[in-house]
């Protein structure tokens, strides 16, 4: 899938490409509300239907990734109820061994996420997987989200990286998109983001269902 001899920078997600998806899943579909039921005196079902708009409207944009906003908006600690149920944070299949030979080899490395400082911390703590990266960046660092070409041109600006000899593994088909349009050359999905649902069918770019797929060659 991959001829590794023409990639010399790895760009990488977390959630839902590293780390089992299943996790932000639960948390903001189902802890989320069961936390603001409680904290508004509704029932789980009023709460999601009043959550579920409030969610939809701030997809793509900062600030669906931003702890303080939704602590602020909600009055709920995020970070805090992110904490409480942080046993359900998992690397996904096979992940571990593919960082590990990223990391030997001459390629530079990176995390490129939407996600949080204050939830990335949290997951890096979980995980440890923080120690195969040359750096970790958050859209949160640069101002715009993977979805929006800035993030990209920001990007290049602090890690300089050649678009030909770059690869981009993701979840997101809109990030994928994003970075498409911006030039990076080689695009990667993940099929499988959340373990606990079925794999997905991706249309316009290959697709992995775990690492094992792309060691090859590495």
């Amino acid at each position: 899938m991959i001829d590794w001899k023409k990639i010399d920078t790895v760009l990488l997600d977390m959630d839902g490409t590293l780390l089992d998806l299943n996790f932000d899943n639960h948390f903001w579909k189902e802890f989320v509300p069961l936390k603001f039921a409680e904290k508004q005196g509704l029932s789980i079902e009023e709460a999601k239907q009043q959550l579920q708009p409030r969610f939809k409207s701030m997809e793509g944009k900062l600030e669906w990734y931003c702890l303080d906003y939704w602590s602020d908006v909600l009055a709920l600690d995020i970070a805090g109820l992110k904490a409480e149920i942080s046993g359900l944070i998992a690397v996904l299949p096979h992940v571990t061994e593919f960082l590990e030979k990223a990391h030997r080899s001459p390629k530079k490395v990176y995390l490129v996420t939407n996600a949080h400082r204050g939830s990335l911390g949290l997951k890096m703590e979980k995980t440890c997987l923080h120690r195969f990266f040359d750096e970790i960046i958050s859209s949160h660092d640069l101002g715009f989200p993977k979805e929006h070409a800035d993030f990209w041109r920001l990007l290049q600006q602090r890690i300089p990286f050649e678009k030909q000899n770059s690869l981009l593994i993701d979840d997101s088909l809109s990030v994928l998109n994003s970075a498409k349009q911006f030039g990076i050359a080689h695009l990667i999905a993940v099929s499988k983001p959340d373990t606990k649902l079925p794999k997905r069918e991706i249309a316009g770019y290959p697709a992995i269902e775990d690492f094992r797929e792309l060691m090859l060659g590495l």
